[in-house]
């Protein structure tokens, strides 16, 4: 049965973003095996006492029911560059447990920390997360990433990004990227410099 994933960010005790977890985890489930009765996370999550204390991935794995949670030490990784990788038959619009072809793009970056995915000449996501792009006076987020991130929606909903359709060619009319994810928002994203994507 195909197995899908959440990762939800824990800081000393507190899970973060539930409600849109929640929301992309049961829709998933609608989609994938037409189930119309919703899961509430927080009711399945035992935080251990041995992760009250600092930064953990509260990682999920589910299909029709949830099959397995984990807590793993989340491992902070530095970004100065991105590599181009492009990919047109890329399919990620769930978060998938397999991340086989990601992990095989992933893989081309030479010496890049991190890749940008494009999808028929539209800028989509990197390999852990969605992107954002400012353009001197606001960040934008690609209208068609690969999968529409927790982050991303709340950010989206409150206002603080909008959506562009982005290609190759509009990069230059941009000054920075911003990475988000379960982990990274507007406050602490990393964030590389334009001319740092080859």
């Amino acid at each position: 049965m195909c197995q899908l994933l959440e990762t939800i960010k824990l800081e000393d005790g507190q899970l973060f973003n539930l409600t849109y977890h929640n929301r992309r985890m049961n829709a998933a489930r609608r989609e994938l095996f037409g189930i119309t009765s919703p899961i509430d996370l927080a009711e399945y999550i035992q935080i251990p006492e041995t992760c009250i204390d600092g930064l953990y991935r509260c990682r999920i794995i589910y299909s029709k029911e949830i099959e397995n949670i984990e807590f793993i030490p989340q491992k902070e990784r530095s970004f100065t560059s991105l590599k181009i990788v492009s990919c047109n038959e890329i399919d990620y619009h769930l978060k998938f447990a397999d991340r086989t072809l990601l992990n095989d793009l992933y893989a081309q970056r030479g010496k890049a920390d991190e890749i940008i995915i494009v999808r028929k000449n539209e800028i989509t996501d990197c390999s852990i997360g969605n992107l954002l792009f400012f353009d001197g006076e606001n960040w934008v987020t690609p209208a068609e990433p690969l999968l529409k991130g927790t982050q991303r929606q709340k950010l989206l909903e409150t206002g603080h990004i909008q959506e562009e359709f982005i290609t190759i060619e509009d990069l230059h009319t941009y000054e920075k990227v911003g990475i988000i994810n379960a982990f990274y928002d507007l406050k602490n994203m990393p964030i590389i410099e334009i001319e740092n994507i080859f």
